[in-house]
């Protein structure tokens, strides 16, 4: 199988099992993929990353955004290590109003 459609596969699989780009591309890298090629995979899924950060911290704690600031920070804790980016992880924090 070449690099190219392992890296694709590999990518559609983790983003399924609810994985963040960060956590995705640090295991490709232990594989050997080439960063760009890493780079090109997860670029493909751009714009559906805020969709399933969202949907994985929905799943895990429940529709309604924590009241205090321990809460907030044991959820982000969980998304940090899901492997989701700082912005992303404030994104779905804010406040939809």
């Amino acid at each position: 199988m070449s690099d190219a459609r392992f890296a694709e596969s590999f990518v559609h699989s983790r983003f399924q099992r609810g994985s963040g780009p960060q956590k995705i591309r640090a295991e490709l890298r232990a594989r050997g993929i080439d960063d760009d090629l890493v780079s090109t995979c997860l670029e493909a899924y751009d714009e559906e990353w805020c969709e399933l950060i969202a949907r994985v911290r929905r799943k895990r704690f429940g529709d309604a955004l924590p009241a205090d600031f321990r809460e907030r920070s044991r959820q982000m804790r969980f998304l940090q290590q899901r492997g989701f980016t700082a912005d992303q992880i404030a994104a779905v924090f804010r406040d939809p109003d």
